[in-house]
């Protein structure tokens, strides 16, 4: 794990200049999103290997609702779940509140789990999400290199993987994309991703002696 933009601090950053290749992928995510009221000014740089996940969790109050993840090298199926605080009340469900780099929204609700959704992140995507999946659902990848592709609710945006149901019924592996039997992939190579984030409170001197 690794960041840039300084040190995030339970009062504040810490800042350091993010480094310009950086900063020009910033710039057009704000520009282009319009989501952000300031500047990204901190972005989590992390690697997974294939049967390495991050713990269901949220972000924090420290940074503005708003979530920006850039994934590189390997798909990765990435779950959205409800606080549980949430349990047995009524709320949103995360699918219809959650952006991707596609221009089209993610449409419909999952039948089966109403109050869960799960996505495909494709290498070379960007993913957003905001209110209320930013507030009142957690997020995490599992721990495993096979992962169910049951859930996920964006396969049409995937043109590698929307036909995965055919064709590849006897156990087979994709080798193009790692898809193994009926509804599931199999992680064969290491992710890279770019969690861009703004921190409202700044401090040039955070720490006075």
């Amino acid at each position: 794990m690794d960041f840039a933009g300084g040190v995030v601090h339970e009062k504040g950053l810490l800042p350091q200049a993010l480094p310009s290749w950086l900063t020009k992928i910033t710039d057009r995510i704000c520009q282009w999103t319009g989501l952000f009221p300031s500047a990204i000014n901190h972005v989590l740089i992390n690697e997974y290997h294939p049967n390495q996940g991050i713990m269901p969790h949220q972000d924090g109050p420290a940074y503005f609702p708003v979530v920006a993840i850039i994934s590189l090298a390997s798909a990765v199926v990435i779950d959205f779940t409800p606080h549980q605080r949430l349990k047995g009340q009524e709320h949103t469900d995360p699918q219809d509140i959650i952006e991707s780099n596609c221009s089209q929204k993610l449409e419909g609700a999952n039948e089966a789990e109403p109050d869960s959704s799960s996505l495909l992140l494709m290498p070379c995507s960007l993913l957003i999400f905001k209110d209320q999946a930013y507030t009142d659902y957690l997020h995490g990848i599992q721990d495993n290199e096979l992962q169910n592709l049951d859930k996920v609710t964006n396969m049409w945006q995937c043109p590698e993987f929307k036909h995965q149901n055919s064709g590849n019924s006897h156990g087979q592996t994709n080798n193009c994309c790692g898809l193994e039997q009926s509804g599931t992939y199999r992680r064969t190579a290491t992710r890279v991703s770019l969690t861009c984030r703004l921190v409202l409170k700044v401090h040039k001197k955070l720490f006075k002696i």
